[in-house]
């Protein structure tokens, strides 16, 4: 719960002591971000909810929620922001002014997994065929400067037996630690009169210098030439000995 978050917050910080371990501390954390996370998936499914960071601060929790329409998020002056915030103090068991929710513009819409795998969900729901709303994602997100993308449904597609499609596009590294960095992943199920289908898209940005659209650390295989240095050409034929120093190569030459 959120006073376990607080109560690891000032064990860190050395406000107090405590038995609690290093892992459990983690734990605790891991799990009130997963339960804030499935709460706004349900809430704000339909207003491009993209994700959720928590802050700590000694008093209180400050939880940035991620969106594309902030002001669908926020609500007519706040209204529905801070009916978000009531209905986390009653879950939590919280005092006033214990969680604060703030609202954070998507800055590049198409490079996120999870506002894509939504769009493809509503797609899918409003009678879209597969192949179309999936390469109509495809298109949109390489269309943005992404590296690669790739499209997985799964599930009773035509027929009675289930069956898989992928639809893939540009560049998909699938090892090493370069998946953690370049790679955003997301999974969402759709619930057709058919049955479940499941929804997964990746996305693999590119390198950017400023951390806008990718991350800035290059990949580790990035292979940069550079260009040759202006050496004058030289007037007569000579050869070199590359075992004695070049001081002694000249006198010789002389």
């Amino acid at each position: 719960s959120i006073r376990c978050a607080v109560l690891n917050y000032c064990v860190a910080f050395g406000m107090i002591n405590s038995k609690f371990s290093k892992k459990k501390r983690v734990v605790n954390d891991g799990v009130f971000k997963a339960e804030l996370d499935e709460f706004f998936k349900r809430e704000l499914a339909e207003d491009g909810y993209s994700g959720v960071e928590v802050r700590c601060a000694p008093t209180r929790y400050e939880v940035i929620i991620n969106a594309t329409r902030t002001k669908e998020v926020l609500g007519e002056k706040g209204r529905r922001i801070r009916e978000l915030t009531k209905q986390l103090e009653k879950r939590f068991d919280l005092a006033e002014n214990e969680i604060d929710l703030y609202a954070a513009k998507l800055q590049v819409r198409a490079l996120s997994a999870v506002a894509q795998a939504e769009s493809l969900r509503y797609k899918l729901l409003g009678g879209v065929a597969v192949r179309r709303a999936a390469y109509g994602v495809l298109r949109f997100i390489m269309s943005n400067d992404a590296m690669g993308a790739e499209v997985i449904v799964t599930g009773l597609l035509r027929g009675r037996r289930a069956k898989s499609m992928k639809f893939c596009e540009g560049l998909m590294v699938h090892s090493g630690h370069a998946t953690t960095e370049y790679i955003d992943t997301a999974v969402r199920h759709v619930e057709m009169r058919q049955g479940m289908l499941g929804v997964k898209v990746k996305i693999m940005k590119k390198f950017d210098i400023k951390g806008e659209k990718g991350p800035k650390k290059p990949l580790p295989d990035t292979i940069s030439i550079l260009e040759s240095k202006d050496e004058p050409a030289p007037l007569n034929p000579y050869s070199e000995n590359k075992n004695q120093p070049q001081a002694a190569q000249m006198v010789a030459a002389q």
